[in-house]
Parts: C-alpha cells; structure tokens; sequence
C-alpha cells in the first residue's frame, strides 16, 4: 500500500500515524505558510553556503581568492622556454654524458644533445633567463615564481594529465578546479563557479566523483571560436529559446504528475539555474566594450590571427574574474613536439606569450594581480636530446623534471626554487612533485589540503590524497 488515503476517504489499517508521516521537512513547508523551507532552499542554492556546511571557513590567512590555471597541453619543452642550459649548446650534436639516463619513450630519440633553437635573455630586476619564444612572459619575470624541479610520475599523455589536474593516474577523480569550488564556493549568482576555455579534454573539467554542481562549465565552441562571439538575435538562439519553452511546458506537465516531488522540482530549479547562467555569459564575454589598446594588448583584432582566439579567452577570463568566478583554466594544446620543434612550439608560443603578458598587466593595472593567483604549467617537459621522427627535429616526452611557473595571490615573484642538472634532465635541488603544486595552491587559497575532504567508497578522499607539501619558499 502507498501509506496514502484512497479516493473514498477511508485510511488503509497500515497507514502510519500522522506523527510518524511528518518530517522535518514538512514541518519546514508547513509551518509558517513555508517560508522556513523557502530560505533554506534558497541557501542551499548557494554553492559557496553550501561548502560552508561542509567544510566550514578557510583556517589559514587568504592571500589568493581566485585562480587562473595556463595549461600548455602536449608537453613544452623546459629547456627551450625557462629552464635556460647553455650546456646544450656547447655540446650540440654530442651524446649525452648521463649514466643514469631513463629509456626515451618513443625510441626514435638519438643519444645526441639538441640545443635550444632560441636565445635566452635575463628578464627584470631578478635577471631570470626567459627564452624568445616568451618575451611578453619574461617581461613580467619579477612577478613570477619558477619552479624548475618538477617531477611526474608518468610520461604518458593521458595519465600525465589526469595527474596534473586530479593528483592521481587513474580516471574519476576531480580535477584541481572542482576541488577548489567545492571547498570555497563561488561568488558569483549567476555565473559558474569554475570554467574552462580552450579545451573539452575530461581531465581539465571532471568534477570526478564529486556532486556535478563542481564540474566545469566550458567556455568555446567547436573549432575554437569563442563565445564571445555569441549573438542573441542568430537563428540559433532563437531556437534555443524556443526549445526551452517547449521544455519548460513539458517539465510543469511532467512535475504535475509526480505530485510536486522535490526531486524533481529540485531538477527543474537546476535548469532555470542554468538558463540565469547563460543570460548572464554573454554579458561577461562580450568584449565590444573594451578599449582599442586593451584589445590591442592582447592580440585581438586586425592582422594578429595568431593571438585572436586565446587573447579572447585571457581577456574574457580577465572579465569573469571581475564578476566573481573562482577558478578559470585556460588551455593551448599541440605543444607535442616530437618533430617540428622550431615551427610548432614558435607557433604555439607566438599564440599565447603575447596575450598571457597582458592578461598580468591588466590583472596588476587593476589590483586583481595581488589575490589572484595565476598557474602556468604543462604534464612534462621534453628531452634535452634530440628524436628524429621527421626532417626537423624535436624532442620526447620528459616527466622527470621540467618548469611550471606561478605568479599572484601570495606568491614571491623573481625567484626560481629548485635548479635541475646541467642538460636539464634530473632534479638537483628543491624537487617537487604535483602533489606539493596543488597543497600550494589550496594553501594560497586558505585552505589545509588535509582538510579538504570527501568521503566517497567508504573513504575519505583529497586532491593530495596521502602526499603533498606547502612549496613554502615560494609564499610570500
């Protein structure tokens, strides 16, 4: 029997009585005309109330409210862009003097030593060694903090990445974006908490296992024009909006029939939801407002082709920012440089040097730079010696040491910790793993990545999972 009274008004004899049927919900709906219920739903819509009560406030001192996460997909070479080796130049076209040399990953790489194709120049009072492949970077070089003893655990891509972003080599974990909105939040009513352009790769957006309210929102189309381009009166929104009546009609219908269950009217709000999201997108992405030098500065607009599309994404990352969204990653891929080095990576750097540059510009112009913080990194570096697969040469795969920098929100800036050996191939000192990059990051945030907690299987899970240490010379 359903517990409920039938059609004639008689009681079934195994009805429960009325004061085991109430719960505390229904007390909640029933009591005071409902406003009870109707605040605490409207609370519990908040994802920033809502990780509150789970997490409770951040324990240690905030110095970075925000991220911005560069991620260089495909492996850029350490030693052609920050890790400056004038070893290799002295030695091109000379075997490796390594004894301890691992087993390349391709096996098309030669023993023979390549040296850098660009120049590296001293950048800022600090005098770090940027190469010509960044110069707009290296102009910011006082600001930034290198980390060139950075070590992975695989030099696969897919795993590589998953572990950049989740700390685990495995799939359905969430990625550093999801864990950062679902311990602080976002502060945004209308906008996601965590976005990611450039890119749908799963291991960049997962919120893994936990609730799907921490998944990233992706910011760009397909072929990568980017939503700021969106144009309420094309034909394609007209008939968006018209689906969404259609489907708005079909819900009310639907929830009519399952007498108001609040699942489903929780499944609906999380639709309007979504819509007040969307109507507030275009707002944010819409650069039309944005000075000439502003769009200039970032590479977007007359002949500069190469920086159109990410010096978009940088810029509209710079204007979520400003309304509130708490984790934004912005990615380039193709930097697999197995062959090609010097037209590929030139390429791929010439496409973001130049808007990333603006973007800490504008971002220190602003006051954002100083509780922002910005994340550059890639799954591994390359190979000190040269691979062979085409007529130009490249470079394999390298977890075992490469560069990632940070610059903002608590960061001392001009200062490289950790040093590798003279090919660029083995840490020296100051080794640090992907685990200490994310106990970092959530430390700048003001959050002990002990703390951060989610229990799932049976156990409590964390971003760091056993491992991870605070990079404290690196915190201001």
């Amino acid at each position: 029997m359903s517990g409920r009274s039938d059609r004639s008004g008689g009681r079934p004899s195994d009805e429960p009585s009325v004061a085991s049927r109430v719960s505390r919900r229904a007390v909640l709906e029933r009591s005071a005309l409902g406003f009870g219920w109707l605040a605490f739903n409207g609370l519990l819509a908040d994802r920033s109330f809502a990780a509150g009560v789970a997490l409770g406030s951040p324990v240690l001192p905030v110095r970075a409210e925000r991220v911005v996460w560069f991620f260089m997909d495909g492996g850029l070479s350490h030693v052609d862009s920050f890790d400056h080796k004038p070893l290799l130049d002295k030695e091109n076209g000379r075997p490796l003097k390594l004894v301890d040399k691992r087993e390349d990953i391709t096996g098309r790489t030669t023993p023979n030593v390549l040296a850098s194709p660009w120049a590296f120049r001293p950048y800022g009072r600090c005098g770090r060694m940027v190469s010509d492949l960044f110069p707009h970077i290296g102009a910011h070089a006082d600001d930034i903090a290198f980390l060139h003893a950075v070590t992975g655990p695989s030099p696969d891509h897919e795993s590589a990445i998953g572990f950049l972003h989740s700390g685990s080599l495995l799939q359905g974990f969430p990625s550093v974006g999801a864990w950062t909105t679902y311990g602080l939040g976002s502060e945004a009513a209308n906008l996601p908490g965590f976005v990611v352009m450039g890119s749908n790769k799963r291991q960049c957006r997962t919120n893994g296992f936990l609730p799907p309210a921490f998944q990233a929102s992706q910011f760009f189309r397909s072929g990568g024009q980017p939503l700021a381009d969106l144009d309420p009166r094309e034909p394609a929104a007209v008939l968006q909006a018209n689906k969404r009546a259609a489907v708005t009609a079909l819900d009310a219908l639907f929830l009519a029939t399952t007498d108001n269950d609040r699942v489903i009217e929780a499944a609906i709000a999380n639709h309007e939801k979504a819509h007040a999201m969307q109507a507030a997108v275009p707002d944010a992405a819409n650069l039309a407002g944005e000075s000439a030098a502003t769009l200039a500065a970032y590479g977007i607009g007359g002949d500069a082709k190469e920086t159109e599309s990410f010096g978009r994404y940088c810029l509209t990352a710079r204007r979520l920012l400003e309304r509130g969204v708490r984790f934004i990653e912005i990615v380039k891929g193709g930097w697999d440089q197995h062959d090609k080095l010097v037209t590929d990576h030139g390429q791929h750097a010439r496409a973001v040097d130049r808007p990333i540059g603006a973007f800490l510009a504008d971002l220190k112009a602003r006051g954002l730079l100083e509780s922002t913080l910005v994340v550059f990194a890639s799954e591994f570096g390359r190979t000190p010696n040269t691979e062979l697969f085409g007529k130009e040469p490249g470079r394999d795969h390298h977890p075992w040491a490469f560069t990632i920098w940070m610059a903002g929100g608590g960061v001392r800036g001009g200062i490289a910790h950790g040093s590798t050996d003279e090919y660029g191939y083995h840490p020296v000192e100051g080794r640090v793993d992907v685990h200490d990059l994310h106990a970092t990051v959530l430390h700048l945030l003001g959050i002990d990545h002990r703390q951060l907690t989610y229990r799932h299987s049976g156990r409590d899970f964390r971003l760091t999972d056993v491992h991870g240490h605070v990079i404290a010379p690196i915190v201001s």
